[in-house]
């Protein structure tokens, strides 16, 4: 028999129990293990490409509750001085869409409370291809408060970096950027979006930002084969 890896037990478990859950918790410690590696090769990266342009943004601002400012902003403004890293979430709401995404206004629900955590080690802005005003009044309707809101109409940067197919549609894509030396570089994509996905599967190249379903699959049900986020829910359900 072997020996037991920690000596906590809840009421009532069985040895059943207690044998499958260490079973489990083996593969969780080594799933632990591969996420810190993955995340030492993603720190290990050499510098991407330099930015081909100093993007000029619509910028709805960092309150987009309080705030009716519009204004332009560059790529380049968007480091904060002491913060040399800019992550990018490309939000797919287009001009042609009805409605944003679902599944993306999932996760900027909960990047939206992350904010001010966030900005204490990093700058993290959001870019959709709608008009500026149009995401502000989407933000106010779904009360975010803390996300920085840009808007790409008027540049290529869903092109250049992936937010978007060569026939305009929209893709949720994650990049991030690295300022030296007064250049800046990209560093990094969420690219599993690209690969072929294992039968399935899918793409999950942004779950590392998704709370959602990292707490679904801590339950018995799972994520679920065919469900998914909504813009708006039934209050009685």
């Amino acid at each position: 028999m072997s020996q037991p890896l920690h000596a906590v037990r809840f009421p009532a478990e069985s040895a059943a129990y207690r044998s499958a859950r260490d079973r489990l918790l083996l593969a969780e410690m080594a799933l632990r293990r591969q996420m810190e590696d993955v995340a030492a090769l993603r720190r290990a990266l050499p510098l991407g490409g330099p930015v081909p342009v100093d993007y000029f943004f619509d910028d709805e601002g960092d309150t987009p509750i309080d705030a009716d400012v519009e204004r332009q902003r560059r790529l380049s403004d968007l480091f904060a001085d002491g913060k040399d890293s800019l992550v990018v979430y490309s939000f797919m709401f287009g001009p042609t869409m009805a409605q944003p995404c679902p599944s993306c206004s999932s996760i900027l629900d909960a990047l939206d409370g992350e904010m001010p955590h966030l900005r204490q080690r990093t700058n993290v802005a959001v870019v959709a291809k709608s008009p500026v005003s149009r995401i502000r009044h989407f933000a106010r309707e779904r009360g975010w408060r803390h996300l920085h809101l840009l808007s790409s109409a008027h540049n290529t940067y869903n092109a250049d970096y992936h937010g978007e197919t060569a026939d305009g549609r929209q893709i949720p894509a994650l990049n991030v950027f690295v300022r030296r030396d007064g250049q800046i570089h990209h560093t990094w994509c969420s690219e599993l979006m690209f690969v072929a996905c294992e039968p399935g599967q899918d793409p999950r190249h942004v779950d590392v930002i998704w709370p959602l379903w990292n707490l679904l699959d801590c339950t018995p049900e799972g994520r679920g084969a065919d469900w998914r986020p909504s813009l708006r829910y039934d209050r009685a359900a």
